[in-house]
């Protein structure tokens, strides 16, 4: 059976009766710009694959896409203007936690909104449900890790300035506590920072043993090359819970000794689902494809998501949908997954860069 093909772009005028339209909003544009086609494509396969089941709740699901990557105000405008005027009946997607926090209000409820974005933690607006992994999952038990197995509890943060970084670097102050560790020195940015010169020297001048990158795509490109350049890789560990293929790919191989990651997604790994869908993947956009990743991944999984919620359900009642979501578990890429408490309960992996590719090491308790 030819599968149905998804339409992106904003419709001109409001809904039809045989079509189910889903802002995704992801960015085409700024430091998270690098992601983008590849979150793009994993939500285009999982609508496809969505309509090839015969759609949801009897209609065709169509994605309209919104640049996620423009200024955090106007994303939400134009969000709350395509569900204001009956252009969308949902919204899902990968950005950072800014444009979250602005567009979750404007939302209010009115249609389920599928965050896809590993995050802070603690978002409890009506009507959001979350796929992303948390720190609590997925940093605690990376330095639980490294202080157990490599003996590193001295740390230096170097963060994007906003939301998600500040927020996880607080945890990285508890949770370090609780090993007997210390942040020796903690740094932000603003997005789109091009000279690390002077971060790098505090780096140096630090005394730590590793370093925990919470930057945003292409600057975490710039501050890779340029912790290699300066030979910080020689003697230090970078850890960051948001790095993926397309950022190693920009870093380049020779850039990346010493670079470790945790993810809920790696595309070796071995669940009957997650071969399935990268060999779909491939299948349908080729070899010339916009990299497997994680955060792509986490598009994909957000229309799933949002699929399992209102089969459910059977209906588009928001009330209807948040009191039968509690418990539902599905098969997903990342395996067995199911929701609690409006979050996805998954596992988490731990990853060290080789060359280009990850090296899953082990999955984290």
């Amino acid at each position: 059976m030819e599968k149905a093909s998804v339409r992106l772009g904003t419709p001109a005028g409001p809904r039809t009766l045989d079509a189910l339209n889903v802002a995704l909003v992801i960015p085409l544009q700024g430091p998270a710009g690098i992601f983008g086609p590849s979150c793009e494509c994993c939500a285009r396969l999982a609508a496809e694959e969505v309509n090839a089941e015969s759609g949801v709740l009897g209609k065709e699901l169509r994605l309209v896409l919104v640049d996620g990557g423009a200024p955090r105000e106007q994303v939400a405008t134009e969000i709350d203007a395509l569900i204001s005027g009956g252009v969308v009946d949902a919204v899902a997607g990968w950005h950072i936690s800014a444009v979250r926090e602005v567009v979750a209000p404007r939302i209010d409820g009115r249609v389920p909104y599928v965050y896809t974005a590993l995050y802070e933690g603690g978002e409890r607006s009506p009507g959001v449900f979350l796929t992303g992994e948390t720190p609590n999952r997925q940093l605690r038990p990376a330095l639980q890790w490294f202080a157990g197995e490599l003996g590193i509890r001295r740390w230096t943060i170097v963060g994007d300035d906003y939301v998600w970084p500040r927020s996880s670097a607080r945890a990285a102050h508890r949770y370090l506590r609780e090993l007997g560790g210390e942040v020796c020195d903690e740094m932000y940015v603003p997005l789109g920072t091009k000279d690390f010169g002077q971060v790098l020297a505090r780096v140096a001048a630090s005394d730590c043993e590793a370093v925990l990158m919470l930057l945003i795509g292409d600057d975490a490109v710039l501050f890779n090359r340029a912790f290699t350049a300066a030979g910080l890789d020689r003697d230090h560990i970078r850890f960051s819970s948001l790095i993926e293929e397309n950022v190693l790919l920009a870093t380049g191989p020779e850039n990346t000794r010493g670079l470790m990651t945790s993810a809920g997604y790696f595309e070796d790994l071995p669940t009957a689902y997650g071969l399935d869908f990268a060999a779909a993947y491939f299948r349908r956009f080729g070899p010339r494809a916009p990299v497997l990743n994680s955060l792509g991944e986490s598009c994909y999984e957000g229309v799933r998501m949002l699929t399992e919620l209102l089969r459910r359900a059977g209906t588009m009642d928001m009330d209807r949908i948040q009191a039968t979501a509690e418990g539902l578990e599905y098969e997903s890429p990342r395996g067995t997954v199911q929701i609690r408490d409006r979050h996805l309960k998954q596992r988490v992996f731990l990853a060290a860069a080789d060359g280009l590719q990850w090296d899953v090491l082990q999955q984290l308790p």
